[in-house]
């Protein structure tokens, strides 16, 4: 869990090879009260039809998700980036905190 100026981020994922698997996982994610209740849920995803990202309302973010994902080569994967918004703007250090999360997650499901 990365936090800066209140808000708190978090990060999952999982492996996926469409879309309907992508919802799965962010239906799953979500049946988490928590992560339900959070201010943005943004993912991307490197599928055999090409990459797919959503902010949701984190403008932005998920084409950060995406580059990374796109960058590292990670295929078949969706990483999802949870926001609870502590009441502060980051301005552009969201994206630096996004990317904080994804870093993260790739460095411990590496090799």
């Amino acid at each position: 869990m990365l936090t800066d100026r209140g808000s708190r981020y978090a990060v999952s994922g999982a492996r996926v090879t469409s879309r309907a698997e992508v919802d799965q996982v962010l239906a799953s994610l979500k049946r988490d009260r928590s992560y339900a209740k959070a201010t943005h849920n943004t993912w991307a995803a490197l599928l055999p039809t090409g990459g797919l990202k959503a902010d949701d309302g984190e403008s932005g973010a998920g084409m950060v998700i995406l580059r990374m994902l796109e960058r590292e080569g990670l295929r078949d994967h969706v990483i999802v980036v949870t926001r609870w918004y502590g009441g502060k703007k980051l301005g552009g250090d969201r994206f630096r905190r996004v990317q904080d999360a994804v870093r993260a997650y790739l460095d411990q499901h590496s090799g």
